[in-house]
């Protein structure tokens, strides 16, 4: 790091001309890079996509994207076989069919299938595939057409209402590619963030983070643009890179900067000394920070997910870009107009946090009550992890009123359940259709099943499977299972796709290695840290920790989002009763990455404490003076980060906001303010050990078990 900064410093202008043409050239990319982006989560070589992929080829619509589902239910004493009701409801298609003439339909109406209509024959509704063009909103921008298309038409005087899955995401407002969407987020998180580090700087340094992610953000869309050109990177990235980016950006920041005005207030020592001192501490906390985040997205790349590996490879960019601009483009800042910028002069950051070490010294004083407490706290967030139920979110969560809405509960009270929203698209190939759907209709967990003489071309045949619950959750897997093999029993050439299929292969490919993921990860992160603390003990209480933060957040969403705990008060949304199947990786991947930074910042000031005073106690006093005030900000800047993420209309989005913001504010305050210092101070000299075997290895010098030094007694303060 030294060599680093030496030569940043001793070629301040080229190093900042670099910068320079650099943000030029990325801000122009921004826009291009937001068009490139795609929704698509494909999983080739399984079996939904590849029956997906060739439903697309020969149909030219269904597949890996769910139907729009138009829905009648008849005044009482009318049923669909009352005179003119058939022919009102072939009418009324008829006009859906004009606006959506790419579409396929089916229903009673064109059919005469009983599969169609409830028991009671009052409801029907009909199956109306699109095309799969993927994008930002895929299914929604054909969702509303058709509502338009059936707006005051009725049958039998009952209206036509449209629902779906996208029909209910459009009546919810979800859009997660809006690029208005992203700008306003930004702004809003950056304006959280300006007021937090007014609040830390109290002077004109703190807008040095903000032009550092104002670099760092555009910075990574200019790399994001080349990838997403050759392969399918997810519209998630642009979120990412601008929200994960500002919270990064400025932590990194943030960290270097207030090292600086610490060290700038040392006695005989000049402005650039103090940013090379800085540099050599900060500096190297942030590489280490960064590399540990970098290291977390491995999980995501090693996932064979087109779309997953690609959020992975943004993550990646998002760290490594906001390192190199703290690294490089801030000591210049810091070395010019960094003593300017920093008027009027705050002096607070020549000694520890006075509220924080008497924090410290207390739970270092009542140390197993602190770790007893935070860690019952975590453990029942972990508990409730344990009950996860992966899958779409029920489709009521989707949106709270409108037709959509209306429409679904009819199907709801009807007795036809949401089966036909996430049905199975079976794809026969050589047998009999009809012989294909009557057994498919007998398997366990299907309602029905139907194969209109419609659905018949290139020599293949088409038979809809409506399962009795939703396709996308786990007794909806259940049935595509005894789908399968049912299909194999069978005298036809058949495989079975539709979007809930593709959806449980996507299940099934990404958390079939995730375990062995885990543990990969966890290794090389302590192999790491390992080297940066000059400790067994510290980094591997730091990789347990991490994973406890990570199943603590997953818990959170499942309290309040899959169980309903507060989401309906908080976010207007009722119980999910499912998480979506990405998002507990992607949260891990994120999220232990994120907050191992926070442990590298407390921990790297504990070891510079402990070298140099050999007393445990004293350096976790220090080390969370030093750093208390620095994690809680840095912290709640990425939190606001996620609050403006929330913001978006979508419930995946509030999903993930919560996720991440929740879990980073648990893991800074619970776990890094109590826990943390907590075992610290249980496990004594421990923490500080490295046999010179293990030096050896990891090629760093050993640190020897050593008596701890009593510290000094607390200076009293003066008035």
């Amino acid at each position: 790091m030294n060599a680093l900064t030496r030569f940043v410093l001793d070629h301040k202008r080229l190093v900042f001309g670099f910068w320079l043409l650099v943000t030029i050239g990325a801000f122009a990319a921004i826009k291009p890079a937001g068009e490139s982006l795609s929704q698509q989560f494909n999983v080739p070589g399984r079996e939904g996509f590849e029956t997906n992929k060739e439903l697309a080829e020969i149909y030219g619509n269904g597949g890996d994207v769910a139907p729009i589902v138009p829905v009648v239910k008849l005044a009482p004493g009318l049923t669909v076989d009352s005179p003119g009701v058939r022919t009102q409801l072939d009418a009324a298609l008829t006009k859906v069919e004009a606006a959506l003439p790419e579409a396929r339909t089916a229903s009673y109406a064109s059919t005469g299938d009983r599969a169609f209509v409830s028991a009671d024959g009052r409801t029907t509704f009909a199956l109306v595939s699109i095309p799969a063009k993927g994008g930002v909103a895929q299914g929604q921008e054909e969702a509303r057409p058709a509502q338009a298309a059936l707006e005051g038409v009725t049958v039998a005087g009952s209206p036509v209402e449209v629902t779906g899955l996208d029909a209910l995401r459009a009546a919810g407002g979800e859009n997660e590619g809006s690029g208005t969407g992203v700008l306003l987020g930004t702004l809003l998180a950056a304006l959280g963030a300006l007021l937090v580090l007014m609040f830390v700087f109290r002077s004109f340094m703190a807008i040095v983070p903000l032009l550092m992610a104002l670099v760092a953000i555009p910075t990574t869309f200019l790399l994001i643009w080349p990838v997403a050109s050759v392969t399918d990177v997810s519209v998630i990235v642009q979120f990412l890179a601008a929200l994960i980016g500002l919270g990064i950006a400025i932590d990194y920041a943030l960290l270097v900067v207030v090292r600086w005005r610490e060290e700038q207030q040392q006695p005989n020592t000049t402005n650039e000394e103090a940013v090379r001192n800085a540099m050599q501490h900060a500096g190297s906390a942030v590489v280490f920070s960064g590399t540990t985040v970098a290291i977390s997205l491995l999980a995501l790349l090693a996932v064979p997910i087109p779309a997953l590996r690609s959020i992975g490879i943004a993550g990646l960019m998002i760290a490594l870009v906001s390192v190199a601009v703290a690294v490089t483009l801030l000591p210049i800042v810091l070395a010019t107009i960094g003593p300017r910028l920093d008027w009027p002069r705050n002096r607070r950051d020549a000694r520890a946090s006075r509220g924080w070490s008497a924090w410290a010294r207390l739970v270092v004083r009542h140390r197993f009550i602190a770790a007893a407490a935070s860690t019952a706290f975590l453990v029942a967030l972990v508990v409730a992890a344990v009950s996860i139920q992966l899958g779409n979110p029920r489709a009521s969560s989707l949106a709270q009123s409108g037709p959509a809405r209306l429409a679904l509960e009819k199907l709801e009270e009807s007795g036809i359940g949401t089966g036909p929203l996430s049905p199975f698209d079976a794809l026969v190939r050589s047998g009999d259709p009809d012989t294909v759907a009557a057994a498919f209709a007998k398997v366990d967990g299907a309602q029905s099943a139907t194969a209109p003489a419609e659905w018949r071309q290139g020599g293949t045949a088409l038979v809809t499977v409506i399962p009795t619950q939703d396709g996308n959750s786990p007794a909806g897997r259940a049935t595509l299972s005894r789908l399968r093999a049912a299909g194999h029993d069978l005298q036809a050439e058949v495989t079975i796709g539709g979007e809930a299929a593709q959806g449980a292969d996507f299940l099934d490919a990404v958390y079939s290695n995730f375990p062995l993921t885990i543990l990969l990860i966890s290794v090389l992160t302590f192999i790491l840290l390992a080297r940066a603390f000059r400790s067994l003990l510290l980094p591997l209480k730091a990789v347990l920790l991490n994973l406890l933060s990570v199943a603590a957040a997953w818990g959170l969403i499942v309290l309040v989002f899959q169980k309903g705990f507060g989401s309906d008060e908080l976010f207007g949304i009722e119980a999910t009763q499912a998480i979506n199947v990405e998002m507990p990786i992607v949260i891990f991947a994120f999220l232990f990455g994120v907050s191992m930074d926070y442990q590298v910042f407390i921990i790297s000031r504990m070891r510079e404490a402990y070298d140099r005073t050999g007393s445990t106690e004293t350096a976790v006093v220090e080390g969370i003076g030093r750093t208390g005030r620095l994690v809680t900000s840095a912290a709640l800047i990425l939190g606001l980060a996620f609050v403006a993420f929330g913001a978006q209309p979508g419930t995946e989005a509030k999903i993930f906001a919560l996720a991440l913001g929740g879990g980073i504010l648990i893991d800074a305050t619970i776990i890094r303010g109590v826990l943390a210092p907590a075992a610290v101070a249980i496990l004594g000299r421990w923490n500080w050990w490295l046999p010179s075997s293990a030096a050896s290895i990891l090629r760093v010098e050993p640190s020897p078990m050593q008596p701890d030094a009593v510290p000094d007694p607390p200076v009293p303060q003066t008035a």
